[in-house]
């Protein structure tokens, strides 16, 4: 297999991905589960992603269809396709899965996973974390991840030259 194929293998749509996960938890694997636009990654995304996936075997990310970036970000995002967001995220060594979700929250999709931990940014209170109460719920954990200082999408989308 290429490089590129491996990449895009790991890519999933909602079925398969159910079928991977059945065959992680046999092997006894932690499931970690974060969700995001991931417009335009960068550092603080990078650390924030392999922290998350130091918390387990397996991270999973649940990525924002292009409509429900607009209804969420506005008109001009996102600036990259779904597609080229997907694969730039599951290039990275460190994700095992990228699955879109068209809605405007990651709740279906978190009720679906069930992740052994569910982690957000530090910019979030666990109160604030939609899906947590699932997690935790069925013995899972929910984290969150500080930000790091300086980065962020729209930062970078802001800098004027």
């Amino acid at each position: 297999m290429t490089t590129l194929e491996v990449t895009q293998s790991k890519i999933y749509d909602r079925v398969v991905l159910g079928q991977r996960l059945t065959m992680w938890r046999f092997q006894n694997k932690k499931v970690v589960f974060t969700n995001g636009c991931f417009d335009i990654l960068h550092r603080g995304h990078i650390e924030y992603l392999s922290k998350a996936r130091d918390l387990g075997d397996i991270l999973v990310i649940g990525l924002n269809t292009d409509a429900s970036v607009k209804r969420i970000k506005g008109a001009n995002r996102p600036v990259q396709d779904e597609t080229s967001r997907a694969m730039v995220l599951a290039s990275l060594r460190f994700v095992e899965a990228v699955v879109l979700f068209d809605e405007d929250t990651p709740f279906d999709l978190i009720n679906f996973i069930k992740p052994d931990v569910l982690v957000k940014g530090g910019d979030y209170t666990e109160s604030s974390i939609i899906g947590a109460e699932v997690v935790k719920a069925n013995g899972g954990e929910v984290v969150t991840i500080p930000l790091v200082e300086g980065y962020s999408t729209t930062g970078i989308l802001n800098v004027k030259f």
